[in-house]
């Protein structure tokens, strides 16, 4: 997998193309639409099929990840998926697959590792109790955390290609701009008034009563240990800053698109027009747009919706004839005659949705580089051999 590639304009190619020149690729869309499954197969895809070491990541706290690529442990660490579940589905890859799913809290602790000025500071912040209580909470810190999570594994190396999985859409719109508003956080006016009175062995008058009613409320460690925490924490504030300046730019490289993945039902499309429109505005590529669960081309063909309109409209005569000339006594008229009417109408119902969806593709196309379809299965994907099939249809 070429990680010198430098183009970035959509690609032509499909899915194949686009994932040969890229080292990260996110994926969003809202939930229930088949987000995860899609990026999965897209990355056991790329490993199958362009080589190089694949990483899937997922953000979303669901594990339906680890149930589909047969993975019993499932975290922060990056674990390979065995090339024997390769060999199951009749595949031999060309590279290797590996997975990993987000743990907010190990991600923080090795955050405040790498950022703390000493080892005093690094050991007082993991014991601090607000840090322990909060850290899954703290200032949107999954969404934080999942880009320093992205942009640290990017920065190793290890991983020609990167697969993300995030969270649902309006979600991953915070998931962009977790790193600008970690920064600002950091230089607010709020987390100044929370550290001062750990700076100052003075508290005025006019803030005792609040200090003295927080310490009946809340436990006389309470405030203490908030004026600890943030006082701590802003000792890594040129480390924060600057991580998120560069997290920024790396979302912004011509190395980066983002797959938006939708079905076409209502909700969903304008989900997807919203992020699609937020990627835009933000000057960030957009690769692709997935349409999971789109029904077949063949409805919207002309012949047969001739048929079906026929048997609409003729089904009683149709079923005369058929009764009539028929040896083996094929039943009563009345009931033929339903049975054919409710089928060529249940196919027409179906060219119209087949039809709409296919007008709400073009629409969607003209913002993206290229839209490719999904089709509705009527199973669940629950293994590598459904994964691969599927991404041989949006390969």
């Amino acid at each position: 997998m070429p990680r010198s590639a430098t183009s970035s304009a959509p690609a032509s190619g499909g899915l194949q193309s686009l994932l040969a020149s890229r080292e990260i690729v996110i994926t969003c869309g809202s939930g229930g639409v088949g987000k995860t499954t899609v990026a999965a197969s897209i990355a056991a895809m790329a490993a199958a099929q362009l080589g190089g070491k694949v990483l899937v990541l997922t953000v979303d706290p669901a594990r339906r990840l680890a149930t589909a690529l047969g993975l019993e442990q499932f975290g922060n660490v990056e674990t390979r998926v065995p090339d024997e579940l390769f060999a199951d589905a009749g595949v031999s890859p060309r590279g290797e697959l590996w997975a990993a799913m987000l743990d907010t809290k190990e991600s923080w602790d090795e955050l405040v590792r790498a950022h703390a000025p000493d080892a005093t500071t690094r050991d007082t912040i993991l014991a601090n109790p607000l840090y322990r209580n909060i850290t899954g909470k703290f200032v949107q810190s999954h969404d934080y955390i999942a880009m320093e999570r992205l942009y640290e594994i990017h920065r190793s190396g290890r991983y020609d290609l990167i697969v993300v999985d995030t969270p649902p859409t309006r979600n991953a719109i915070d998931f962009l701009e977790a790193p600008e508003r970690m920064a600002d956080f950091f230089s607010s006016r709020l987390l100044r008034w929370l550290i001062t009175p750990a700076r100052s062995r003075l508290v005025n008058v006019a803030s005792k009563p609040f200090y003295t009613i927080a310490d009946r409320i809340l436990g006389s460690q309470f405030l203490t240990d908030i004026a600890e925490f943030f006082v701590l924490f802003q000792s890594m504030y040129d480390g924060f800053v600057e991580r998120a300046e560069a997290v920024t730019r790396t979302l912004s490289d011509r190395r980066t698109s983002f797959v938006v993945v939708s079905t076409l039902e209502d909700g969903p499309v304008r989900e997807a027009e919203f992020f699609i429109t937020e990627l835009l505005r933000r000057d960030l590529n957009l690769g692709a747009v997935v349409l999971n669960k789109v029904l077949p081309e063949w409805l919207t063909d002309e012949a047969a919706g001739e048929v079906a309109a026929h048997l609409v409209r003729e089904h009683d005569a149709l079923a005369q004839t058929l009764t009539t000339d028929d040896a083996d006594g094929m039943g009563d008229p009345a009931q033929v005659s339903r049975v054919l009417r409710e089928v060529g109408q249940s196919y027409l119902d179906y060219r119209v949705v087949a039809t709409r969806e296919r007008e709400q593709a073009v629409e969607l196309a003209s913002h993206a580089g290229f839209v490719v379809a999904a089709p509705y299965l009527d199973h669940d994907i629950a293994d590598l051999t459904g994964l691969l099939a599927l991404g041989q249809r949006i390969w």
